[in-house]
């Protein structure tokens, strides 16, 4: 779980707490069963998630104060995101009728769909596509309904909050992401990530 690897001397998900704050009246931090998040998270509510990421942001949307307006989910493996971001995303959300809004980047490389055995099956054409980001805001009452649809359904698998409100019906928007935004996934995303804070504390 890199998400409480160091990174700079803190942890990671501390530095995702500390992207979310300024833009929040509060955050909440989903941690995984049977691990300890350390002593200071920065969070005003950790709770514990469930199996899946589904689960997970509803228990945190149950920490969720009821009267929120609106909802930002920002992945905790997730340390770098800028202010700017956090900021770009919710400023779509105010236009009128957006209920959702993602970060995105075009891919850079050709992207093929494969078969079981690695047969390719087709080429998707890169200029509608995109590789989504958190953080991703939300009408709270529409990431809540949408999440309430999919609860008591175990098949129901979702990679990104937006896939569940987009299957509820509702649109979602994307803004542009930013390439330091990487999600820690390896050992070598960690090292990027150092890198990539260094040189910001050295500008």
């Amino acid at each position: 779980m890199k998400q409480f690897s160091s990174l700079g001397g803190r942890p990671v998900l501390s530095w995702a707490v500390d992207a979310c704050r300024p833009v929040s009246e509060g955050v909440v931090l989903v941690v995984p069963a049977h691990t300890e998040p350390g002593d200071n998270p920065g969070a005003d509510a950790v709770v514990v998630g469930g199996a899946t990421r589904a689960e997970s942001v509803r228990c945190g949307l149950e920490a969720v104060p009821a009267e929120a307006e609106v909802i930002v989910v920002h992945d905790a493996a997730r340390p770098l995101a800028p202010p700017a971001l956090f900021a770009d995303v919710l400023e779509a959300l105010n236009e009128d009728g957006v209920v959702g809004v993602v970060p995105g980047l075009a891919p850079s490389d050709t992207i093929k769909v494969v078969d079981g055995n690695m047969n390719v099956t087709s080429t998707l054409d890169r200029a509608s596509l995109v590789a989504v980001q958190t953080p991703q805001a939300f009408r709270a009452d529409v990431l809540r309904a949408a999440h309430a649809r999919t609860a008591n359904s175990p098949d129901a698998v979702a990679t990104d909050d937006a896939m569940l409100v987009e299957a509820s019906g509702w649109r979602v928007r994307v803004v542009e992401g930013h390439p330091d935004n990487i999600k820690i996934t390896t050992p070598e995303d960690l090292a990027t990530a150092e890198r990539l804070l260094a040189a910001a504390q050295d500008a």
